[in-house]
């Protein structure tokens, strides 16, 4: 019998006292854990540090305006011709209206969020790249329907667009960026660190 405070663990014969040790280290994990906090929020950090570096740089108008924008407008015609929408640098624009998308309305801290979470979690390079890459289309794809959202509400319910702008489209592209970084790095188990 192995005494520890005022616990009694058994080891059994065909246990190794080093298997044992391996299986029963609480402060192993809370060092895992405290590591990558430690990396998610450097990494977090400089990825906003450098998104905010890169505002109304030529770079920062290609992704709002062209990669968007641009996407927007043409799904928003082609679910509502009518409404004759078009893409006009950082706004969607139609008869009665415009919605301007700017900074934080780019899915951009949804994704520094995920590449920061896949940065600091222990797995191979390969995991975690194609984690990255998914994951980031993911959000640009969710993030495409909330700007759409947001314009059928503008036009529709303004109570609805506060909403969706506010609250409700952030916090479901957050929770399912996260619920697919749980997916993604818990479906084969744990990989060893890269």
């Amino acid at each position: 019998t192995i005494t520890f405070c005022r616990d009694t663990l058994l080891v059994s014969r065909s246990q190794s006292y080093n298997e044992f040790l391996q299986k029963n280290q609480p402060a192993r994990h809370s060092v895992t854990l405290l590591r990558f906090a430690a990396v998610f929020f450097v990494a977090f950090t400089l990825l906003q540090w450098i998104y905010q570096a890169l505002n109304d740089t030529a770079s920062y108008r290609f992704f709002i305006e062209m990669l968007t924008v641009r996407p927007s407008a043409a799904f928003i015609s082609l679910i509502a011709p009518g409404d004759g929408v078009i893409a006009q640098a950082h706004r969607l624009v139609w008869q009665s209206g415009r919605l301007s998308v700017l900074n934080g309305c780019d899915g951009a801290e949804a994704m520094a969020l995920l590449i920061a979470a896949f940065i600091a979690v222990a797995g191979s390079f390969r995991m975690r790249l194609t984690g990255i890459a998914i994951g980031v289309l993911l959000i640009y794809t969710l993030n495409q329907g909330r700007i759409v959202a947001l314009y059928f509400a503008a036009r529709h319910d303004k109570q609805l667009f506060e909403l969706i702008h506010g609250l409700a489209g952030p916090l479901v592209i957050i929770a399912l960026a996260c619920l697919f970084f749980a997916w993604w790095i818990g479906r084969d188990g744990p990989e060893a660190p890269a």
